[in-house]
């Protein structure tokens, strides 16, 4: 059974800085294809970055370009999220997925994750 749990989303100033870790188990997620997602309350779920298998290849949303990356510790078994120069824009749920075993390249599109976290929260203060 594959379980995905993010971890450190919390109250940030704007300008601020926060890296969301999504650890797995019952899957290596070197082998997948991983996507970071959020919701802001009355918005739909939203692609804000993924990375294909082989870790070569990205994708970001304009609106996080340059502020938020993606990396990944095999060892750990994690794929993390750095959000740099946060906005108050920013808040929202954000979930990590899995998703496209040996996919190399990244996908935008929730339907092509099959593993989902349960969320955390980040906050940005004006």
């Amino acid at each position: 059974q594959v379980q995905l749990v993010e971890s450190g989303g919390g109250l940030v100033q704007a300008g601020g800085s926060l890296t969301l870790t999504c650890t797995a188990s019952g899957r290596t997620l070197s082998r997948y294809a991983m996507g970071w997602f959020r919701q802001a309350p009355g918005k739909e779920r939203e692609c804000v970055g993924a990375i294909g298998w082989g870790r070569t290849s990205t994708y970001f949303a304009d609106s996080v370009k340059g502020r938020f990356t993606i990396s990944t510790d095999n060892a750990k078994n994690t794929v993390n999220l750095q959000l740099n120069s946060l906005k108050p824009e920013d808040t929202a749920v954000y979930y990590c997925a899995s998703g496209g075993l040996y996919w190399p390249r990244p996908s935008r599109e929730a339907a092509d994750y099959d593993s989902w976290g349960q969320g955390t929260q980040v906050t940005v203060s004006s």
